[in-house]
């Protein structure tokens, strides 16, 4: 109903960030209610018409290590993560990347996070080469050197 923008930070805990018996965390409690509500949005928008208006990101700031360490948990790794783009006029069906065997490093196009945020000002209609003016009037550019993901453009 006119709104733009809507950003839903979910954690039962708090926290997704598993240092800390990383398995068991995310199968009983992070991935179940995640994988429901993330499924029943994408159906519902899909069944109403709406997804080709509704753009859809889930992802987190970074990845977590290859290695589990000695609490069963795995730490920060920003190397390498995993993120959904569905909806938005974007263009379905695809998966964008590859990695080494153990997630260690990027191989095949890697997209770097500029590459994403570049792609949801294009979609939202904002000149992402623009400058902004802080409040001493110096201009700040919101995305310099990047362009969006030209596989998810139509």
């Amino acid at each position: 109903a006119g709104v733009t923008y809507v950003l839903v930070n979910y954690s039962r805990n708090n926290s997704w960030d598993t240092h800390n018996n990383n398995f068991k965390t995310l199968k009983n409690t992070l991935l179940p209610p995640m994988d429901q509500a993330a499924s029943a949005l994408l159906i519902d928008l899909e069944q109403r018409g709406m997804l080709d208006e509704v753009l859809v990101l889930m992802m987190g700031e970074m990845g977590r290590t290859p290695r589990i360490n000695k609490n069963s948990g795995r730490d920060h790794w920003p190397d390498v993560f995993s993120l959904l783009v569905a909806g938005g006029g974007l263009t379905r069906g695809q998966v964008l990347g590859s990695s080494s065997r153990h997630s260690e490093t990027p191989l095949e196009r890697p997209v770097h996070y500029h590459e994403i945020l570049a792609t949801l000002y294009h979609q939202l209609g904002i000149d992402h080469h623009q400058s902004l003016h802080d409040d001493l009037n110096r201009p700040v550019r919101i995305m310099p050197e990047s362009e969006p993901v030209s596989e998810l453009l139509p």
